[in-house]
């Protein structure tokens, strides 16, 4: 399978154009950056660098949305730390400093691809929903009903939107795996596109292999650089040979990296 090539970086100082919290410690960050916008491909990443305060490392975050009309690019992200909170609490007009677009996006040649996402995952699978233009249908899985707060960002992106929780609150009781054979199955998809948990990405790839359809899986790992030089999100890959999320991914066949 061949990936896209990498674009050049840029790095540019953005300012921040919306801010909104769309679920408890779940916000959505708009920044107005056109150069890195126009070159942003579904399934990329970039690094953020908060300027005030006393934060050094970049935080990576992949890219939920592109305006290119506008030159707006979007992020959906969880606080989960001093960095990211700090990062909520950037409001418009405010600037924070952007390094991207990096890494490898999705393939984008398949008519009719099923993305299967949990949790935080579902951010860069957004952005692939919007890129496909209505030819490809979503499964997601949550916990709870408020944690598929994702419906309705992918309703007018989608085709079919099929749920999973872990308590029956919403879609089916279970996993995204226990319902993923029956939908494809009865579908006609010609690749699974997948990113979230690594358990649930594992069963995923595991099923789409049965049923003879590729898969792209969309990993996530700590890193610091985001360009391949630390070497911190290095990975084995099946074949043997050490990769880097970063600069070799994030997204990969799922048979490069899960046996």
């Amino acid at each position: 399978m061949t990936l896209p090539n990498q674009p050049k970086k840029i790095v540019r100082d953005a300012k921040v154009l919306a801010q909104q919290e769309l679920a408890t410690d779940v916000f959505f960050l708009v920044v107005e950056a056109p150069e890195i916008a126009r070159l942003a491909r579904a399934g990329q990443f970039v690094q953020l660098r908060i300027l005030s305060g006393d934060f050094t490392l970049r935080r990576p975050v992949g890219v939920a949305a592109v305006d290119e009309k506008k030159g707006s690019i979007a992020f959906i992200y969880r606080v989960v730390g001093r960095g990211t909170k700090a990062l909520s609490e950037l409001m418009p007009g405010e600037i924070v400093n952007v390094l991207g677009p990096l890494g490898h996006g999705f393939a984008m040649q398949y008519e009719h691809p099923l993305i299967v996402g949990g949790g935080m995952g579902l951010s860069p699978l957004l952005y692939y929903a919007a890129a496909m233009q209505g030819k490809a249908d979503v499964l997601m899985g949550g916990k709870t009903a408020e944690e598929l707060f994702w419906k309705n960002l992918f309703d007018d992106l989608c085709g079919q939107c099929f749920l999973t929780t872990d308590d029956g609150s919403l879609g089916t009781k279970g996993f995204t795996t226990t319902v993923l054979p029956e939908i494809l199955e009865k579908g006609d998809y010609d690749v699974v596109v997948t990113c979230g948990p690594e358990i649930m990405m594992r069963g995923v790839a595991k099923i789409a292999k049965e049923h003879g359809i590729p898969c792209e899986v969309s990993l996530e790992k700590r890193m610091a650089c985001g360009l391949g030089a630390c070497l911190s999100c290095s990975i084995d890959t099946t074949d043997g040979q050490r990769k880097k999320v970063c600069k070799d991914g994030p997204v990969f066949p799922a048979e490069e990296v899960f046996a």
